[in-house]
C-alpha cells in the first residue's frame, strides 16, 4: 500500500530539480540488472547467468541530493529467432527500443570475460545506437576482475570505439603493462574528460584518472590521450547494410571498466552519472526505489531462482500464478505461490528428491525478498502440471 501511494504521489521536487535517464543495453547476461541493483544499493531487479532474466522494462530510481536518476533495466537485446526459441514476450523485443525513446545517456554494456563476444557489438546494440545517433552513449566494460591478461583491454577498447572517443582519436604512445592483480580500474576509464561545464574542479572524474593509472599497472610516463579531431559532424543514421560490417561505435563519450558482481569502480560511474544530470523535474516521489510493485519483485526473484536450478530451456515454461499475499500483523509478508509446469518431468525436476530443489528455491527467495522488503517473510511455493 505504501508503495502504490508513492508512485501516485506528486514528486516532493526539490528547489532546482536536476534529472537523467538512462537506458541500460547490451547483449543477454552482460550484467545490466546486477548493475542496476549496484547502482541502487539494494537487490530489486532479478538476476541469474541464464539469458533473459529480465523480461519487461522496469526502473530504479536513485535519488541524491537535488539529482534523481532514473535507471531503464531492459531485457537483453535480442532478435525475433531467438524470442521464439526462449518463448518470450513481444514485449522482450521492444522494450529495449521504447527505453531509448525516453533516455537522455545510454549506457553500453560489454561482458569482457566472454572471448567470443567481447572485442565487436552485437548487431542488435549496433542497430539500436544507430537509430538513436544523437543520445548521448557511454562504453561500460564488465566482469574486467575476471579477465587475467588485462593488457587485452586496450585492443578491446579500440576494437568497441573504433579507436575513437568523444570524437577524438585514441592514441597509445607506450605499452600496457601486464597486470596479474585483480583490479577494474583502467588507463582508459577516463581518457576523454566530460565537458567542462559539467566538471567541477577536482572532480571525482578527473581524481580517478590518477588512480587508474596505479590501479592497472600504466607507467605514468605513459600517455593514453585523445588526438586528431575527429567526426566533427556528429553521429549519422546507418542503414541495416552499413552495420553489416561495423564492430564498434564511434560516437562513446566515456569508457568505464568495472566489476559489476562486486561493486568494484561503480561508485566511479555512479558519480558521473549524476554530474551529466540536466535541470529538469523529477519523476518519482524521493522514497521510491523503483517503479515495480511489490508482487513484481517477488515475482521476478522467484523466477531469477527457478532459472537458476532448472536446466536448459525447462525453466522458460514456468507459469507463476499468487494464491496468497497476505501481511500479518506484525508486518511480516506471508506468499504462497504455485508453479505450473508443461510436464510431469519438469514437476519432478523442479521438486528435485525429496523437496531438496524447491527447498532451496523457497529459502533464497523468500532471503532476497526479505533483503528487498525489509520485513520477514514467509514464502511457500507449490509446484503443479499445467491443465
Amino acid at each position: 500500500e505504501k508503495q502504490k501511494r508513492l508512485l501516485k504521489n506528486r514528486p516532493d521536487q526539490p528547489q532546482n530539480p536536476r534529472v537523467l535517464r538512462i537506458a541500460i543495453i547490451g547483449a543477454p547476461n552482460a550484467g545490466k540488472s546486477t548493475l542496476s541493483n549496484q547502482l541502487l544499493g539494494r537487490k530489486v531487479f532479478p538476476v541469474s547467468k541464464k539469458v533473459h532474466t529480465t523480461r519487461c522494462k522496469a526502473r530504479g530510481v536513485i535519488t541524491h541530493e537535488d539529482t534523481q536518476l532514473i535507471i531503464l533495466d531492459t531485457p537483453g537485446l535480442t532478435n525475433p529467432l531467438k524470442a521464439k526459441r526462449h518463448n518470450l514476450e513481444e514485449a522482450m523485443l521492444t522494450d529495449p527500443w521504447d527505453s531509448m525513446k525516453h533516455a537522455d545517456l545510454v549506457l553500453v554494456l560489454v561482458d569482457v570475460s566472454d572471448h567470443w563476444t567481447r572485442n565487436s557489438l552485437s548487431k542488435e546494440v549496433l542497430k539500436c545506437l544507430s537509430e538513436f545517433p544523437h543520445t548521448p552513449s557511454v562504453l561500460v566494460l564488465n566482469k574486467v576482475d575476471i579477465l587475467k591478461k588485462k593488457f587485452l583491454l586496450l585492443e578491446i577498447v579500440t576494437d568497441l570505439t573504433e579507436g575513437i572517443v568523444n570524437g577524438k582519436k585514441l592514441e597509445v604512445k607506450s605499452a600496457f603493462k601486464q597486470d596479474s592483480r585483480s583490479s577494474a580500474k583502467s588507463p582508459l576509464q577516463n581518457t576523454q574528460a566530460p565537458p567542462a561545464e559539467s566538471r567541477a574542479p577536482g572532480s571525482p572524474c578527473e581524481q580517478e584518472k590518477n588512480q587508474a593509472q596505479e590501479g592497472s599497472g600504466l607507467s605514468k610516463s605513459s600517455d593514453v590521450r585523445g588526438a586528431g579531431s575527429e567526426e566533427a559532424q556528429g553521429p549519422k543514421h546507418c542503414g541495416f547494410k552499413d552495420l553489416q560490417d561495423k564492430k564498434g561505435w564511434p560516437h562513446f563519450q566515456e569508457i568505464f571498466m568495472l566489476a559489476a558482481l562486486h561493486g568494484e569502480e561503480v561508485d566511479t560511474l555512479k558519480r558521473y552519472l549524476l554530474m551529466q544530470a540536466k535541470p529538469g523535474p523529477w519523476e518519482f516521489h524521493s522514497d521510491v526505489l523503483t517503479n515495480q510493485s511489490p508482487q513484481e519483485i517477488c515475482d521476478n526473484i522467484i523466477r531469477e531462482k527457478v532459472l537458476e536450478y532448472l536446466p536448459l530451456e525447462v525453466p522458460y515454461g514456468v507459469t507463476q500464478v499468487t494464491e496468497i499475499w497476505e501481511e500479518g500483523e506484525c508486518g511480516e509478508l506471508f506468499i504462497v505461490q504455485n508453479l505450473l509446469v508443461p510436464r510431469e518431468s519438469h514437476k519432478r525436476m523442479l521438486i528435485g528428491r525429496g523437496g531438496k530443489v524447491i527447498s532451496r528455491i523457497a529459502q533464497e527467495a523468500g532471503q532476497d525478498l526479505m533483503n528487498a522488503f525489509l520485513c520477514d517473510v514467509h514464502l511457500k511455493l507449490k509446484v503443479e502440471v499445467k491443465g
